[in-house]
């Protein structure tokens, strides 16, 4: 696990205040919503409001990619990724 996917699944864990879930129960490459993490759509506005803030990253609420940069840990980490360089 890098360092970021850590600090995204810390930031999720105290975003959502997910008391009864570790870093260690959420897999990287899992889904977030549905079967994965069961999370919903308030908890992805939830998710993309920290993101912007602790990452410094823009999210287009109109784009059709937010779906998949949403999908897991690993898609949200790239997406961090991709918006630093």
């Amino acid at each position: 696990m890098t360092d970021l996917d850590h600090d995204i699944k810390t930031m999720i864990i105290e975003e959502l205040e997910l008391e009864d879930i570790t870093i260690e129960d959420i897999d990287t490459e899992a889904p977030l919503f549905g079967d994965g993490l069961g999370l919903d759509s308030i908890d992805a506005l939830e998710i993309g409001l920290a993101l912007q803030k602790r990452f410094n990253v823009k999210i287009d609420a109109n784009s059709e990619q937010n779906k998949e940069h949403f999908r897991s840990v690993a898609s949200l980490r790239d997406f961090v990724l991709a918006q630093q360089a």
